[in-house]
Parts: C-alpha cells; sequence; structure tokens
C-alpha cells in the first residue's frame, strides 16, 4: 500500500510538470503533502485505506480515493483531483510498485546479506587455506583438499550469482488498460505519452517496457528469481556440505550459555542453524520456482491470477533472509578441530595410491593403475604398508625418496594456492 501511494503521488507531481497545468496551482499544503508521500511514503494510513477497500472490494481504487481525501483536506479542488491515478489502469501502479519492492529487497536487504555471508566465507578460506583435508567423493576418503580451498569453492560460486542477481534490470510500465495510452491520447492527443511514462519509470529508478499488455509481462520477475534461486541453491549446498563436517567432527560448534541441544540428551550441540538455513533455502526456492514459472503467462490481454501470486514474493525473500541469518550464525559459532582432520588424514595412506600410479605412469611403468588398484581397493593402507609398496617400485631412486617423503597431508597439490586466489 505504502508503494503504492508513492507511485500515485509521484505520478500526479509528474503530471503537473506539463500534462495538468491545473495541477501548477496546487496549495502549498497539497503539493507537500505529494511530495512528502512521493519520496517516503512512511506516513501512509494503511489502515484507512483497507476500510475505505472494504466498501471498494478494490485496493488500488481505495488507494486513489485516500489520496484525494488528503489533498482535498490540504486545500485541492475537486478539479484538481480528477488529475489523481489520471489514465491509470491498476496494473501501472502495481507493476510499479512491485518493481520498487523487490528493489529495495535486493539493494537493502539480499545482497547485502550474500556479502556478508561472502565475507565470513573469505574470511575463513584465509585462515584454513592451508589446512590440509580428506576430500570425500561419493562419501569415501579421496584425494585431499584444504579447509580453505572448499570455503573457496563456495565463495567463488556465490560471488557468481550474486552478481547475476544485482545485473537483473526491473522493468516498469505507465501505459494504461491494455499498453497502449488509448484514454491518455484521447484526453490530451498533444502529448508525446511514450516519452513522457518513459521519463516518469526512469526516474523511479527502474527501466522503462514500451511495450506490454494490461500487465508488464512479468518477465524480469522470472529473471530475478532465477537469479536468487541460483544463489540459494549454492547456500542450501553448502549448508548440508556443513552440517557433514560437523557430523565428521572437523568442525565444533561453540557452546552457547543457556542453550539446550535436546530435550533429554544434555551434551547435545546441534548444527541447527545450518538445518534451519537448507529449510528455509529450500521454501523460498519452491515459491521462487512457481513464481519463475507462473508470472509471466497471462490470456490474451490479462488474467487475475498474478495478482494473488505477486502478493507472495515476500514470503519467499523472508525465508531467504531467514536462511542468510541462519548461516551466519552458524559460520560464526564454528571451531575448527584440526587434530580430527589430522587424526582422518593419517588414517588414510591408501589416497596415496592416486600420486603413486601417476607417478608411475609417468616413467612409462606399465599395469600402474591396476598395481595401485589391487594394493589398495577396500583395504586398509598404512604408513608403512604405503611405504614397502614404493620401495619395491622401478623407479629413479630420487623419484622414489620424493615419494617416500609424501604423507596424506602434504598430499594437497594447488589446494593452498587456489584457496589464495580468492
Amino acid at each position: 500500500m505504502r508503494e503504492r501511494v508513492r507511485v500515485e503521488c509521484a505520478w500526479t507531481l509528474s503530471l503537473a510538470t506539463g500534462p495538468a497545468p491545473a495541477l501548477s496551482t496546487l496549495p502549498p499544503a497539497a503539493l507537500a503533502w505529494l511530495r512528502q508521500h512521493a519520496l517516503e511514503p512512511a506516513a501512509t494510513d494503511v489502515s484507512a485505506i483497507k476500510s475505505i477497500e472494504l466498501r471498494t472490494n478494490h485496493d488500488v481504487k481505495a488507494v486513489e480515493y485516500w489520496i484525494r481525501a488528503q489533498l482535498a483536506a490540504n486545500g485541492a479542488s475537486a478539479a484538481q483531483l480528477e488529475w489523481v491515478h489520471f489514465g491509470c489502469t491498476s496494473e501501472d501502479i502495481n507493476n510499479l510498485a512491485y518493481a520498487l519492492m523487490m528493489q529495495s529487497a535486493r539493494n537493502s536487504v539480499l545482497l547485502p546479506a550474500l556479502d556478508a555471508i561472502s565475507a565470513r566465507l573469505d574470511a575463513l578460506t584465509a585462515a584454513h587455506a592451508d589446512v590440509g583435508m580428506l576430500a570425500r567423493t561419493h562419501g569415501q576418503t579421496a584425494t585431499p583438499t584444504t579447509v580453505g580451498k572448499e570455503f573457496a569453492n563456495v565463495g567463488a560460486r556465490l560471488h557468481r550469482q550474486r552478481a547475476a542477481l544485482e545485473s537483473v534490470a526491473l522493468l516498469g510500465k505507465m501505459n494504461g488498460a491494455v499498453g497502449n495510452f488509448n484514454a491518455h491520447v484521447a484526453a490530451l492527443p498533444g502529448i508525446d505519452w511514450l516519452g513522457f511514462s518513459a521519463s516518469f519509470v526512469t526516474e523511479l529508478g527502474l527501466e522503462s517496457n514500451p511495450l506490454t499488455t494490461q500487465i508488464e509481462p512479468h518477465d524480469w520477475i522470472a529473471e530475478y528469481c532465477h537469479a536468487l534461486m541460483r544463489a540459494n541453491t549454492v547456500l542450501l549446498d553448502f549448508a548440508r556440505d556443513m552440517w557433514s563436517y560437523i557430523s565428521l567432527g572437523y568442525f565444533k560448534q561453540r557452546s552457547i550459555e543457556g542453550e539446550v541441544g535436546s530435550s533429554t540428551m544434555p551434551h547435545k550441540i546441534n548444527p541447527i542453524d545450518f538445518e534451519n538455513a537448507e529449510g528455509n533455502l529450500g521454501l523460498a526456492n519452491a515459491l521462487l520456482g512457481h513464481f519463475a514459472d507462473k508470472l509471466p503467462v497471462s490470456r490474451l490481454q490479462r488474467d487475475l491470477t498474478d495478482s494473488t501470486v505477486l502478493r507472495n514474493l515476500g514470503v519467499a525473500v523472508g525465508h531467504t533472509t531467514l536462511a542468510h541469518q541462519s548461516l551466519l550464525t552458524g559460520l560464526g559459532k564454528l571451531e575448527l578441530d584440526a587434530a580430527r582432520i589430522a587424526e582422518d588424514l593419517d588414517r588414510a595412506w591408501e589416497v596415496l595410491g592416486e600420486a603413486v600410479q601417476t607417478v608411475m605412469r609417468a616413467h612409462g611403468i606399465p599395469d600402474a593403475y591396476d598395481r595401485l588398484k589391487r594394493f589398495t581397493r577396500g583395504k586398509p593402507v598404512d604408513r608403512d604398508a604405503m611405504r614397502a609398496f614404493i620401495a619395491s617400485l622401478e623407479l629413479p631412486e630420487s623419484e622414489k625418496q620424493r615419494l617416500l617423503q609424501l604423507t596424506p597431508g602434504g598430499y594437497l597439490g594447488l589446494a593452498p594456492q587456489l584457496a589464495r586466489r580468492r
């Protein structure tokens, strides 16, 4: 309602600059009221508008009647009041109001939250760039990585999706009942309505869409929803991974005084922040996916099915915001258990099989992969067994010595350098 009031007041003020000379003589009090509410409509009496809506059964018309009453109370004449909502269909007001709300949600809520998460990921990347950790592919022990490199992976993905969300153009229209300025031209044929409308939409901070039906087609909302879904999906994937790392014992969670983990098991510190994030991101994406599929589809020049759906845009933003807050809280509780990570590495000497067989292949030793497969697959391999195997190989002594110096914790490839690229 507040954003509808903003758009209506801004439109009336815009008309006063040319098409509506009668508005140039608005009483100072009425002009000040319009300017105040076009700039910041926080003082809008929404309950009064809703009371009018009980009579009209039409929300935008209720906004128009409320504005007319306020201007009349501030000295506007009956003729001047006729310029409120001039040439407009309800969707001229609604599409701009929703665009302004989605702009505010993106710029004031979503992007700052994504930036805060990114900053935390960058800090964790830098702090743990050199800390070796077993990777797990298919849930099984795999070639080591570093803790920082895994945080860097998420940070890079999130950065890309954040940029995509920021780049979505927010469109708006102000062109009448079916997008053709029919009433405008009938009333004032000498006005450049295409240019006037485009300037008005642009001054609101939006991009003008000159070709629409009664409704702005909502394609940009689908782009926005898809971009936000992709960012949310990156974070949902991350929340699940953090849950797993906590389950493995790679991270502890700081105990919060007075907090209860379980109603019966006093020792529990559950990863509830990452669980809550996962749940809310799933809810948000279910809604965002529906918006993206449904909103660009409208029968002929318009049907009303978009109206009730649009009213839930804020619900998806709300679930997303809750998830962002949960992730930041969870990240703030993390404590790396370096000893636990090192212990896992030291129990997984079999992961060096990849390095050994690749060095063997580089030196032309036949059946390198199969020899390491027979030696390591499905078997426990400790330090002594791996060293004995390396010592038996037909490799130059210098290569043997290099492999004998290798440990699971030191078999990191370029992971530390990659982490520092963030």
